[in-house]
C-alpha cells in the first residue's frame, strides 16, 4: 500500500551530536516530548548504516511544513558527519522510492521552502545529481 501523490522525497538529519548512537525509538520518543503524534519521519538511518522504519510510508509524516502529504521523510542520525554506510543505507532507500514514485524529487528539508532549517547539512542536490539522473 502507497500514497500515489508523493511529491518529494526529504532528506533531513537528526540534528544530534555525531557520536550519538540513536534510533528510530529515540527519535520517537523526542518527538512525543514535542508533543506531536509521535515520529514524524517514515526512515530512519543509524551511525552504522542499519535502517529502522518509522512512520508507515502509507501514513502522513509530519517532517515538512506545509507538504507533509506530498512527501516520504528519511531521517539520517547524526548532524555534519555522516557514514558511508549511511549515505549508502539512503541511497538504496531513495532508489526504492523512486522506483515506487518516479516522479518525485530527492530534496533535503532545507530545500522545501518555508523553513529556516539548514538540515541535512549537506547540499542534497549535488549529492544525488549523479545516483539519481
Amino acid at each position: 500500500m502507497f500514497i500515489k501523490n508523493i511529491k518529494l522525497l526529504v532528506i533531513h538529519c537528526s540534528d544530534t551530536k555525531d557520536n550519538q548512537n540513536l534510533g528510530a525509538l529515540d527519535l520517537h520518543k523526542m518527538h512525543l516530548e514535542f508533543g506531536w503524534d509521535g515520529i514524524g519521519y517514515h526512515k530512519i538511518i543509524k551511525r552504522s548504516g542499519k535502517v529502522e522504519n518509522g512512520r508507515p510510508e502509507y501514513w502522513i509524516g509530519a517532517h515538512v511544513k506545509g507538504k507533509n502529504d506530498i512527501s516520504l521523510g528519511v531521517c539520517l542520525i547524526g548532524r555534519n558527519k555522516f557514514t558511508k554506510k549511511q549515505y549508502l543505507s539512503l541511497e538504496k532507500i531513495l532508489r526504492k522510492w523512486k522506483s515506487l514514485y518516479p516522479e518525485a524529487k530527492i530534496v533535503g528539508h532545507r530545500d522545501t521552502g518555508n523553513t529556516n532549517k539548514t538540515c541535512p547539512n549537506f547540499d542534497v542536490s549535488t549529492w544525488a545529481k549523479d545516483k539519481f539522473i
